[in-house]
């Protein structure tokens, strides 16, 4: 699903170069859950972001599902992310005037899916993520973990291929994270969707297929998570 080949991501500064990325190569597999490790400044949060096609890397390729990112302008990188990426992100990203059935409908409205077709398909996707009965609350009336599966079902919106999510569980509780981070693997099973997803918490990584770890730049270990067949 997505192949990394010897992606550099440079930097310049007034001090000169700052390397976020080093020569990292590696691929995610179709219908897996990968996660990526590593400290911070490791170079996970840019790597995502290339993924994603929010930025482009110095040197190197990366290609989605057959399509090479790096070949693509600014405008085929916007509808690549709009038709085949879902995003995650760690401060949920909700608008907070609308309701959370509103939230998960932003994405279609971008693509002009029709009125009757995009409710039908937002009260499906929170009846999915356990909140058939929060979709007229707004962000603020609900918990943190109910903020991130809103987020989580609007990231399926669009039927993506590949959803990314950066610390997805960073600003919640133990418990709560390990809730949504197993959500996530569900609807990675359910949705037959790829996700890679960016965390430092240990828990959270014994519920993916598959680990890469990154450190100054660099890949240093990738090896199948907890949860994938034969890991133990």
């Amino acid at each position: 699903m997505v192949t990394v080949r010897n992606v550099t991501r440079r930097f310049d500064s007034g001090a000169g170069q700052v390397f976020a990325l080093r020569g990292v190569s590696f691929e995610v597999r179709r219908g897996e859950l990968t996660a990526l490790k590593g400290r911070s400044g490791s170079g996970k949060t840019t790597l995502l972001n290339l993924v994603g096609g929010l930025d482009r890397p110095t040197s190197g390729e990366i290609e989605l599902d057959g399509t090479g990112l790096t070949r693509l302008d600014e405008e085929g990188r916007l509808a690549l992310r709009r038709e085949r990426i879902g995003f995650v992100f760690q401060s949920f990203g909700l608008i907070p005037i609308l309701s959370a059935a509103e939230n998960v409908g932003v994405p279609m409205r971008l693509r002009r899916v029709p009125v009757r077709e995009r409710e039908e398909r937002a009260r499906t996707l929170l009846a999915l993520v356990g909140l058939a009965d929060h979709a007229q609350q707004r962000p603020g009336e609900l918990s943190g973990g109910q903020q991130q599966r809103v987020a989580i079902a609007r990231a399926l919106a669009n039927e993506p291929s590949l959803i990314i999510a950066d610390e997805p569980t960073g600003q919640l509780d133990s418990e709560t994270g390990r809730s949504v981070m197993e959500l996530l693997r569900a609807v990675v099973r359910s949705e037959g969707v790829t996700a890679l997803v960016a965390t430092h918490d240990p828990a959270l990584m014994e519920l993916a297929d598959r680990v890469v770890e990154l450190a100054d730049g660099r890949i240093v270990e990738a090896a199948p998570g907890a949860s994938a067949p034969g890991a133990a």
